[in-house]
């Protein structure tokens, strides 16, 4: 009888044991679907692909440093089809020094090519009332945002990393 007991114990906790780890699979699998911004360059980090840093890439493409805000610093950059999208911790707005303001939702995208970002969807700006972002480009001085209108501004304004505000609405 102990025989039997232990054979049917012992088949219990197996079936058991089985149903947790599969649920631990599942729960790992899950997480790993989920993962999204932040935790991607992790992922490619364990993997052995260093990314570098958004700011060195916007200077190798041409484009002033601060024209996302200073906590953006997770992204994923498609280098065949140049779609970048950056992730922001949460909604914000920058305010520059040439007193433009620049308002962020929590994921940016766009397609990335030498001295312009088009294609811009997850960033506004203020003419009078908020308008879109579309395009951004940039020469050796200027900046130019095409939001509605081309809007031009000088590019040392955002030349510099700055702290963005939290906002509760884009």
């Amino acid at each position: 009888m102990d025989q039997i007991l232990n054979k049917v114990g012992s088949y219990w906790i197996g079936q058991k044991a089985n149903k947790q780890l599969d649920s631990v699979g599942d729960d790992i699998n899950s997480l790993s679907t989920s993962i999204e911004g932040g935790a991607k360059w992790l992922v490619n980090k364990i993997k052995g692909k260093m990314q570098k840093p958004l700011a060195e890439l916007l200077k190798e493409y041409g484009l002033p440093v601060g024209i996302f805000p200073r906590d953006a610093t997770n992204y994923e950059f498609n280098e065949q089809t140049g779609k970048l999208t950056v992730f922001i911790p949460t909604m914000c707005e920058v305010g520059y020094k040439d007193s433009s303001v620049l308002r962020f939702n929590t994921t940016v995208t766009g397609y990335l090519e030498k001295g312009k970002v088009g294609e811009v969807e997850g960033m506004k700006t203020k003419v009078m009332i908020w308008v879109k972002v579309t395009c951004i480009s940039a020469d050796s001085s200027k900046v130019h945002f095409t939001a509605g209108m081309k809007k031009s501004r000088s590019r040392d304004a955002y030349e510099v990393l700055r702290d963005g505000v939290e906002v509760l609405k884009f």
